[in-house]
């Protein structure tokens, strides 16, 4: 479809004897949110960190916005356009919040001091640490420290943004405000591909999830489907242990 921005066909990818990826298929529309839930190992991570060639599949395709990654001299121009945040989150501890968020801008988008450093403030405003701008990395509790490297990413103005269980290494009380700026996001129609367990944002979020397990897609569909409703018995074997 027209509409689609990531398209992904037939994705395979092992790490010696484990398959991690078993001809996975998954196509998402500009504008959607869809979240990946399952259990470890399932290939979740793998799947994502395949849109912007952190893994190289071993066969299958995938394009994003147009761009086949296939091709060795595409895959810059997709990182350009896609911004991923990961559990770790991984800002450079000698640099300020404005700073951590000013390098990337200032090396890759060729923006001016003053342009990269007014979307920097305009960021922080928007994930709700203005106050915070000239702070340092060990300065912030571990939400503020995510909610820095999301607005990072931001600031490169990506169409899709890849979320890796973006929650999985805060405390449970800073959970909430970072998956406050998650939802803000997909209110604001940004693209949006997210592996986590945080189920209560995927009722609120996601247009679609996707369930893996051992490597394949077993179950897509809508939230209330998926989770009320599921067809497969893995999915509900799944579903029973973590939706108590």
């Amino acid at each position: 479809m027209e509409n689609d921005i990531i398209i992904i066909e037939d994705a395979h990818k092992s790490f010696g004897r484990v398959k991690a990826l078993t001809g996975v298929s998954l196509r998402v529309g500009r504008g959607e949110v869809v979240v990946i839930v399952g259990p470890s190992g399932s290939g979740k991570s793998t799947l994502l960190r395949s849109i912007n060639h952190l893994e190289t599949l071993d066969r299958g395709r995938i394009v994003v916005d147009g761009i086949p990654l296939t091709q060795a001299e595409n895959i810059n121009r997709v990182r350009a356009e896609v911004g991923m945040v990961f559990q770790q989150f991984n800002l450079f501890p000698h640099l300020t919040v404005v700073g951590n968020i000013l390098l990337a801008q200032r090396i890759v988008r060729r923006r001016t001091a003053a342009e990269a450093e007014k979307i920097a403030h305009e960021l922080l405003e928007k994930v709700g640490i203005p106050e915070k701008a000239d702070s340092y990395p060990s300065q912030l509790s571990g939400g503020q420290q995510q909610r820095v490297a999301i607005a990072r990413a931001l600031a490169m103005q990506p169409k899709v943004m890849l979320f890796d269980e973006p929650t999985s290494a805060l405390d449970p009380e800073m959970i909430k405000e970072v998956l406050d700026v998650m939802l803000d996001l997909a209110r604001d129609g940004m693209t949006m591909v997210v592996v986590s367990h945080e189920m209560g944002f995927a009722r609120a979020a996601a247009r679609r999830i996707v369930f893996m397990d051992e490597g394949r897609i077993v179950e897509v569909g809508p939230p209330e489907s998926v989770f009320t409703n599921p067809r497969h018995e893995r999915t509900k074997l799944f579903l029973s242990r973590i939706l108590r």
